[in-house]
């Protein structure tokens, strides 16, 4: 995702949402997380500051979409981490 994108994201006054994201990895995994603030998430993901992604950068964000509540934000990254929801996420997001 560009910085002009996470911009936008701010501009829009988003900042009561919570998020859940896609990452491709360098060794072609798919991550999968939720956050509360994305621009940061991504910035944490990026310096190696996340232990699960810290070997295998740099990332790409490939999708995000944001939900109301945080329970719905991790509702929706625990479906896309199960067998069904990865069948999904690969025929519909990525």
């Amino acid at each position: 995702m560009s910085a002009v994108a996470l911009a936008n994201v701010e501009a829009k006054g988003y900042k009561n949402m919570y998020y859940v994201y896609l990452l491709k990895l360098t060794d072609g995994t798919i991550y999968t997380g939720s956050t509360g603030d994305i621009k940061k998430r991504i910035a944490k993901h990026n310096k190696g500051d996340v232990l699960a992604t810290k070997g295998k950068r740099p990332i790409e964000l490939i999708f995000y979409c944001g939900c109301k509540t945080k329970n719905q934000a991790v509702e929706f990254e625990m479906y896309l981490k199960s067998g069904s929801g990865q069948s999904f996420r690969n025929r519909h997001l990525i």
